[in-house]
């Protein structure tokens, strides 16, 4: 008897090295997880103020730690929770953009095109910027598996045109695409991201020259535009034993006129009035808005703190982003949007809901119909 015990936990044993091994080949072998930082990348990151006891620390104190009780609401909601008001159940409307508008850089104007989630094309002072260009179809290291996305994409990798920049807040599947990635290597000319992402870039085929990574207040001047990488309150991480490895930020853009904040991904902390006092005001802020849940409260915001970051930072145009185009947690996917549109609206703070594939121009009349009620509240 106790023979046939050996036995049987020898080969338990054996099965788990197996799997334990065939898993981390998996993510080894596998493009897609992206790479370790070494060399100078990893000497930037271990200099770093920001990067304490082998890992990247958020800017105030975050627990993340859902504990025990939080994971099994979790599971519970993925497993027997009604997941079907979680995506639009009709075809959703998605401004299709002809590739031809971006033959003629907008100089005059700063034009913002939204992609979808936290993805956009913005044209400043005769350049053409990519914010998170995440254009595939699926958030998820796994092409057959994961959250899809909700309708069809307003225009495809392929055809944009070339791209000046490409700016990047972290390296989450949602923002960070290998796929897209790969693909715009040869039309971009230069990637702006944050510490240690660039060892994913250079893995996928970047070259090192094209690649600026960037820590927490520093800035970067390109061709006449001004970037600065700015605190976020997340993380980050690709695999199982990445998490914050990786720095992740939020990004100012200033133009010759106009001033633009990308939030990322964070949770709201009182950095965004600090960054309000040193870069604003932004003529439009493009703040997350979605994917939150009261399980992770600290690293996305609810979306009335999603109007509050939005003052803090002294903007004048609000535009709710990362919503509307996967569903990475467990709230309908209108909620985002009709709670901040009633709390811009007790607040009275000027907002912006653009189609997908609809462009914003600064200055001009922002569009604004409540096209995520279906057809009869677009007319």
């Amino acid at each position: 008897m106790k023979k046939k015990i050996r036995i049987t936990l020898y080969v338990l044993g054996f099965i788990l090295l197996l799997v334990t091994v065939a898993g981390c080949s998996f993510l080894k072998l596998s493009p897609q997880f992206g790479a370790e930082a070494n060399g100078a990348r990893l000497e930037a990151i271990l200099k770093s103020p920001n990067y304490k006891y082998g890992k990247f620390q958020n800017p105030v104190e975050t627990n993340m730690d859902i504990g025990f009780k939080g994971f099994v609401r979790l599971f519970s909601a993925r497993i027997f929770g009604n997941s079907d008001d979680q995506v639009p159940d009709w075809e959703i409307p998605v401004n299709r953009i002809d590739a031809k508008q971006f033959n003629s850089v907008q100089d005059t104007a700063t034009v913002v095109t939204w992609l979808g989630h936290s993805a956009f094309m913005v044209e400043m002072d005769g350049k053409r910027l990519l914010l998170d260009p995440m254009l595939g179809d699926i958030a998820s290291p796994i092409s057959f598996m994961g959250p899809k996305r909700f309708s069809a994409l307003p225009i495809t990798v392929e055809e944009l045109p070339n791209i000046d920049a490409v700016l990047i807040s972290h390296d989450h599947y949602d923002h960070l695409d290998y796929g897209s990635i790969k693909k715009l290597n040869e039309k971009t000319g230069h990637f702006y991201v944050a510490l240690g992402v660039g060892a994913h870039l250079e893995r996928w085929g970047i070259p090192a020259e094209k690649i600026t990574e960037m820590d927490w207040w520093q800035e970067a001047s390109f061709q006449g535009l001004t970037f600065a990488a700015t605190p976020s309150r997340h993380f980050s991480g690709r695999g199982l034993t990445d998490r914050m490895s990786t720095l992740w930020t939020s990004w100012v853009i200033l133009g010759r006129k106009d001033r633009i904040f990308f939030s990322g991904d964070s949770g709201y902390f009182n950095g965004f009035a600090e960054i309000g006092s040193k870069y604003g005001p932004f003529d439009i802020t493009l703040m997350e808005c979605g994917q939150y849940n009261e399980l992770w409260p600290n690293i996305h915001m609810m979306p009335e703190q999603t109007v509050q970051a939005h003052l803090d930072l002294k903007g004048k145009l609000l535009m709710p982003i990362h919503w509307g185009a996967f569903a990475l947690a467990m709230h309908t996917w209108t909620d985002p949007i009709e709670r901040v549109t009633k709390e811009a609206d007790r607040l009275k703070v000027p907002m912006t809901t653009p189609l997908i594939g609809e462009s914003v121009v600064l200055g001009k009349k922002a569009p604004g119909k409540v096209w995520w009620r279906g057809e009869q509240a677009m007319q």
